[in-house]
């Protein structure tokens, strides 16, 4: 079933299928600037382009790039400088949300966190089978 919304980039209506977030009319425009950004990416000499490069020659929005680079429309692999930024930090990545970094400083976080929570189970543990023997009843 269809849902009405507004087009985040021209603010008319459309129905929200699941398949697009803009508009008919948006998207077609999205298309053609994909082409354009393809075909100056695709000469040997520009796959290195860096994405201020190509906003700058093509006029296409940085949000928009990153969103091609999100969905695996243009592939890192075959053009290095691209990626999207990471959810945390804002540093690009070219896979998943967060950047290396973060994935790892998350993970280290967790480790110790569970080695905490362990540690304090392993305490718990020992103190319930302490028992007071020489305290003398008044």
């Amino acid at each position: 079933m269809a849902e009405l919304r507004n087009c985040p980039t021209c603010g008319d209506f459309f129905n929200y299928t699941g398949v697009r977030d803009v508009c008919a009319k948006c998207a077609a425009n999205e298309e053609k600037l994909y082409e354009e950004v393809y075909r100056f990416l695709r000469r040997r000499e520009n796959r290195a382009a860096t994405i201020e490069r190509i906003v700058e020659v093509t006029g296409v929005t940085e949000t928009l790039l990153h969103k091609w680079v999100r969905k695996g429309r243009l592939q890192p692999a075959l053009f290095p400088n691209l990626g999207y930024p990471c959810d945390n930090c804002g540093k690009l990545t070219t896979k998943g949300k967060l950047c290396d970094r973060c994935t790892a400083d998350i993970k280290n976080e967790l480790r110790t966190f569970e080695a905490a929570k362990e540690f304090r189970e392993n305490v718990e543990a020992q103190n319930r089978g302490t028992y007071l023997a020489d305290r003398k009843p008044k």
